[in-house]
C-alpha cells in the first residue's frame, strides 16, 4: 500500500509540470530508503528465518537424540517366570515386571479392539501421530466429567514413550515421541504395533501387558474374560492408579462404561451388548499371595535356578519352574512343626528364659527323591535361615545305621554278639583318653546287634566301627549322597560329624529304596519362554548298598519304632522304620524315618547351640513331630510294606545269645538274614 501510495504522488507532480504549472519550491531532503512498513516485513523475514533455523537446529538436536527403533524388531521384553507345584499350580511368581508374553491369536478378537475403542479409535488409519484425535481429546477433556478424560496419544505413541524414552513430561519428549511414533509407524506392520502394545503397556497392581493384568486382576487368562472384563482392563491404560478398581471402584466402572460406548459407538458391539456387558458382574480373581508355608521352599528353587542360569534369567526371562513341591504335604508340615514346638514349650512352661527352639523338615520320596516338603525353620518371616539345608548339626546316633549296614554288607547279622562293657581308647590329642558311654551311662554286656541298633548303645556301635573300618563306611555315607566332611575317626560311631537335614534324609532314601542311592530333587524341568526345555531331571538311581543289607537295615529300624528309642513314633498304616539321634547335652534332637513310600528327616534346637533340655532326645522332642507328620501325610499314600529282596530269610533267633532257635515264643525276635541262618556265635565277645 505504501508503495501504491508513493507511485501516485509521483505521477500527479508529473502532470502538474507538464501543464505548465509551476510549484513552489521544497527544501530538498535526503531519499527515504525502508518505510516503516517495509521495516517490519524485513523483521518478519529474518524473524521467521531465524525461528525456522532455531527450529531446523532443534529438529535436528532432538533427531539426534532419538533412539533407534530397531530394538522393537526383536521386542524382548522382560517376562514374568511362574514356579508350579507338582500339580501344575501357581505357587510363585519372579519377576522384574509382572509380564506373560501372547500373541494377537491369543486373545478374543474382541479385547484388542476394546483398546483401539478406549485409546486410539483411527489406529488403522493414521499414520502414527494423530492430529484430529488430539483436537477431539482436547475438546473432550473440556466439556466432560473426570470420567471420561481422553489422552491425545496414540497407540503407536504410546508404545515409543514405554520402550525408547523416559518418563519424563517435557516438550521435547513430546518431539521425540512424536518422531518416534511415524518412524515406527513406517517400519512395522499396524498389528505388530498393537501386539507389542498389548504386552508393554503398565495395568497398576504390578501387571505389565494384557495377559498379567487378566491374571492378576481375575484370575484367569485374557483368552476367557467377559466383554465387560476386556472393557474394564481396556480403561485402565490411561490412569491405572486413578480407575484401579480395587480401590476406586466407582470410577473403574465410569471408565468401562466410556469403552463399552466407545465400542458402540465404533460399531465393534451393540448397544444391547454395551448395556449387558455393562450390568455383568465381574468375576474377580483372588491375587496369588505367597503363602508364608512354602518359602523356605521356595527359596531353595530361587537359589538353585539364579546359580545356575543367572539371577536376570530368573526374573526376566519368563521361565516355566516345574517343582516338586506338594501343597497339602507342605501345610501339614506347618503343622507338625507348630505342634512339636508347642509340646516343647508346654514342657518347659516354667523355665522360658531360653526362648523357643527351631525346627526343620524334609521329606521326599525314596524311589524318585523329588522333594515334597521342606520346612526351613519355624516361621520364614522370622528367619530365612534354612535348617534344612543350609545347616550342618551333629546328628548323634541318627548316623548309626551306616556302620551297621556296613557290618552287615560284611557278613554280620542281627545276632552278632558284641560286648557292651567301658571302653578306653587314645583321645583326639597325645596323652588324652576318650572314654565314650552310653547315654543311659550302663553297660549292658553281651549284646547282639539288632539290640545295639534298636536302644542306640554307643559302645556296641563304636567296636563294630572299629570291626568294619571307617573308609567303608565313609565311603557308603558318601555314596548315598553325604557330602559334608566325615571325620575319620571313631567318633564317627556316635555322630559327631555335622550333616544337614537333606543329606541324612536323603542317604536314608537308600535304606527304603533297596540299597539304590537318589539325589534329593526339587526342579522336576525348566523351560523358557519359547518352550524350549531347559532342563528335565530324571531320577538317577545307583545302587549303593546291597539290597538284602538295605532290608536288613529296615527290618531293625523297624523295630526302632516298634521297640527302642522311636517308640513315640509308632501307629502308622504303613510300615515305618527309622532312627532317633541325640547329642551331648541334648542340643540336638533328630528323627528320620521312612515308609516305603515317604522319606522324613526332622530336627529340633536352638540356632546358638544349647540344651534342649533335660530328657529332650530325639525319641522325645522330634519323634512325635514325625509321627504327625507321617500320620497325615500317609493318607494320600499307598498303604505298603517293606518287601524283603531275593537272598533273604527270616528266621528267629535268641535274643541273648544270638543264635538261631526253633521257638516262637519267649525270648525270641524274628530277624532278616541273608541266605542262611547262623549256626553259631558271630563276632568276638571280648573286644
Amino acid at each position: 500500500m505504501s508503495l501504491l501510495i508513493d507511485q501516485h504522488c509521483t505521477v500527479t507532480r508529473q502532470t502538474h509540470n507538464q501543464a505548465g504549472d509551476t510549484p513552489a519550491r521544497r527544501p530538498s531532503r535526503p531519499p527515504r530508503i525502508w518505510s516503516q512498513n517495509q521495516l517490519i516485513v524485513l523483521i518478519l523475514v529474518i524473524g521467521g528465518l531465524l525461528t525456522s533455523s532455531i527450529a531446523a537446529v532443534l529438529a535436528l538436536f532432538i533427531s539426534l537424540q532419538i533412539p533407534s527403533i530397531r530394538t522393537l524388531s526383536d521386542y524382548r521384553p522382560p517376562l514374568t517366570t511362574l514356579v508350579l507345584d507338582r500339580k501344575g499350580a501357581v505357587v510363585d511368581r519372579i519377576f522384574q515386571e509382572n509380564r506373560y508374553l501372547v500373541t494377537l491369536a491369543d486373545l478374543p478378537e474382541l479385547l484388542p479392539k476394546a483398546f483401539l475403542a478406549a485409546e486410539d479409535a483411527r489406529f488403522f488409519q493414521h499414520g502414527g501421530v494423530d492430529a484430529w484425535s488430539v483436537l477431539r481429546a482436547l475438546v473432550n477433556n473440556l466439556t466432560s466429567g473426570n470420567h471420561t478424560h481422553q489422552g491425545g496419544s496414540t497407540i503407536t505413541q504410546q508404545v515409543a514413550r514405554s520402550l525408547l524414552l523416559t518418563p519424563e513430561k517435557t516438550y521435547s519428549r513430546k518431539v521425540k515421541e512424536a518422531i518416534l511414533a511415524y518412524r515406527i509407524d513406517r517400519a512395522f506392520d499396524k498389528k505388530e504395533i498393537l501386539a507389542i502394545y498389548l504386552n508393554q503397556i503398565y495395568f497398576g497392581e504390578g501387571a505389565y501387558g494384557v495377559e498379567a493384568a487378566a491374571r492378576t486382576y481375575f484370575g484367569r487368562s485374557a483368552r476367557e474374560l467377559s466383554l465387560g472384563e476386556m472393557a474394564m482392563l481396556a480403561g485402565l491404560p490411561q490412569a491405572p492408579s486413578r480407575y484401579a478398581p480395587f480401590r476406586h471402584f466407582d470410577l473403574a466402572k465410569k471408565r468401562q462404561a466410556y469403552v463399552l460406548n466407545r465400542m458402540a459407538e465404533d460399531g465393534y458391539i451393540t448397544p444391547t451388548a454395551a448395556r449387558k456387558a455393562f450390568n455383568q458382574p465381574l468375576l474377580w480373581g483372588p491375587p496369588l499371595a505367597r503363602k508364608p508355608e512354602h518359602q523356605y521352599f521356595l527359596q531353595q528353587i530361587r537359589n538353585l535356578v539364579q546359580n545356575k542360569y543367572g539371577a536376570d534369567l530368573l526374573a526376566t526371562g519368563g521361565l516355566v519352574i516345574r517343582t516338586s513341591l506338594d501343597q497339602e504335604m507342605q501345610a501339614v508340615a506347618v503343622q507338625a512343626m507348630r505342634y512339636g514346638i508347642a509340646a516343647w514349650q508346654a514342657r518347659h512352661q516354667d523355665d522360658q528364659s531360653t526362648g523357643l527352639p527351631q525346627a526343620a523338615l524334609v521329606a521326599l520320596e525314596p524311589r524318585s527323591g523329588k522333594i515334597r516338603a521342606l520346612m526351613g525353620g519355624v516361621d520364614f518371616s522370622g528367619s530365612q535361615f534354612d535348617r534344612a539345608v543350609q545347616a550342618r548339626r551333629q546328628p548323634g546316633s541318627a548316623f548309626k545305621p551306616f556302620i551297621y549296614a556296613i557290618a552287615l554288607e560284611q557278613g554280620m547279622t542281627p545276632g552278632t554278639i558284641l560286648l557292651d562293657e567301658p571302653l578306653t581308647l587314645p583321645g583326639a590329642k597325645a596323652g588324652e583318653v576318650w572314654q565314650p558311654e552310653n547315654y543311659s551311662g550302663e553297660h549292658y554286656g553281651p549284646t547282639t546287634l539288632r539290640d545295639g541298633l534298636i536302644h542306640s548303645r554307643n559302645i556296641v556301635t563304636i567296636k563294630m566301627l572299629q570291626q568294619v573300618g571307617i573308609k567303608p563306611v565313609v565311603a557308603l555315607a558318601r555314596r548315598l549322597g553325604i557330602a559334608s566332611p566325615l571325620t575319620p575317626t571313631l567318633s564317627l560311631a556316635l555322630g559327631t560329624s555335622e550333616v544337614s537335614l537333606l543329606e541324612l534324609t536323603g542317604a536314608y532314601a537308600g535304606f527304603a529304596n533297596g540299597g539304590k542311592a537318589i539325589a534329593p530333587m526339587f526342579i522336576d524341568s525348566i523351560t523358557d519362554a519359547q518352550d524350549h526345555v531347559l532342563e528335565e531331571n530324571q531320577p538317577n538311581q545307583t545302587q549303593a548298598l546291597s539290597p538284602q543289607a538295605a532290608f536288613q537295615v529296615t527290618h531293625l529300624m523297624e523295630k526302632v519304632i516298634l521297640e527302642g528309642t522311636g517308640r513315640q513314633a509308632q501307629g502308622l498304616q504303613s510300615a515305618a522304620a527309622g532312627k532317633t539321634g541325640t547329642t551331648d547335652s541334648n542340643m540336638d534332637a533328630w528323627f528320620v524315618g521312612y515308609t516305603p513310600n515317604l522319606v522324613t528327616g526332622v530336627w529340633m534346637g536352638f540356632d546358638r547351640k544349647k540344651s534342649l533340655g533335660r530328657l529332650e532326645t530325639g525319641g522325645r522332642a522330634a519323634a512325635p513331630v514325625w509321627r504327625y507328620f507321617m500320620g497325615q501325610a500317609e493318607t494320600a499314600l499307598p498303604k505298603e510294606e517293606f518287601v524283603a529282596p531275593a537272598g533273604i530269610s527270616i528266621q528267629p533267633i535268641n535274643l541273648e545269645t544270638g543264635e538261631p532257635t526253633e521257638e516262637t515264643t519267649g525270648n525270641v525276635s524274628l530277624e532278616a538274614f541273608r541266605q542262611t541262618v547262623p549256626e553259631d556265635k558271630n563276632g568276638e565277645a571280648d573286644q
